[in-house]
């Protein structure tokens, strides 16, 4: 097993192919569950890699348990100036979220944490989903898929098309790129407004686009409704409120979608996605 600077493993790889996700609090420890519980529903190949920072022992015990392989990892070494400019109020307030709500446990400086995933480098390949993800059909093929790759920004307007969304990606772990990243991350003035998105569309301006199937975004349900089809959705991202939320602002309009992560959520089967209804006319 490779040690790494920034980052400490419970064990070795057992696949040479990785799904990872962040955990750096409780509440992504509960969305990261109900994502494990789904990549080993729809039989995924690979490990389940759960990076974590400093999070409680018995929120991450039930990711061990359901197969994941936990790995501690440092918040990036970024300077004083960088870490003021991307805290969370200072953020929400040059570049205020309108379209949707962020919840009270998001801080938007851990995001950067994500790109020690290109530390990894006991893994040929690796895909990344977001704990606000789930994989609803098995998407082995995207371990194929070449770096970088991500489906794009949909959620309010086709004309989203050019934007990436950093919620569901594909890379080729890698020290000099990692390192690469760090030199263009942290730089005089740098403020990158949707933090980790916002950076990765600019490291990799040529990226790949990936069919929306493979992140979703939820408010396509309400706003692009003829984007949705049950029978071609790999992978659901609740994006902005998240479904474990008690009575958030926008529970009634996502009720059905709400319910499927919940009943994954709790060890339940995948269910027929024929079954499920068709979103709301416009």
């Amino acid at each position: 097993m490779t040690v790494t600077p920034g980052l400490r493993a419970e064990r070795p790889p057992a696949a040479a192919e990785a799904w990872v996700t962040l955990v750096t609090n409780a509440d992504y420890a509960l969305g990261a569950l109900a994502l494990i519980r789904s990549l080993n529903r729809v039989g995924a190949a690979g490990d389940r890699v759960v990076l974590h920072t400093d999070v409680a022992e018995a929120d991450l015990a039930p990711l061990r348990d359901e197969g994941a392989r936990l790995i501690l990892a440092d918040l990036l070494p970024t300077g004083a100036a960088f870490n003021a400019a991307h805290a969370r109020d200072a953020l929400h307030a040059r570049a205020a979220f309108t379209k949707g709500a962020k919840p009270p446990f998001h801080t938007p400086l851990d995001n950067f944490v994500k790109l020690r995933l290109w530390q990894l480098t006991d893994y040929r390949a690796c895909v990344f989903l977001d704990a606000d993800t789930l994989v609803l059909r098995n998407c082995d093929e995207l371990f194929a898929y070449p770096e970088f790759s991500a489906a794009p920004n949909v959620y309010e307007s086709l004309g989203d098309f050019r934007r990436l969304n950093s919620g569901v990606f594909t890379a080729r772990p890698s020290l000099a790129t990692f390192d690469a990243m760090l030199a263009r991350l942290d730089v005089p003035g740098a403020f990158w407004r949707r933090t980790d998105q916002t950076f990765l569309e600019s490291y990799f301006p040529r990226w790949h686009g990936l069919p929306v199937c493979y992140n979703l975004l939820q408010y396509v349900w309400f706003n692009l409704p003829e984007l949705w089809d049950w029978s071609q959705i790999r992978i659901l991202h609740y994006q902005y409120e998240k479904p474990w939320q008690a009575d958030h602002p926008r529970a009634d309009r996502l009720r059905p979608l709400i319910e499927l992560w919940q009943g994954i959520a709790a060890g339940g089967p995948i269910p027929d996605l024929a079954s499920l209804p068709p979103p709301p006319g416009p």
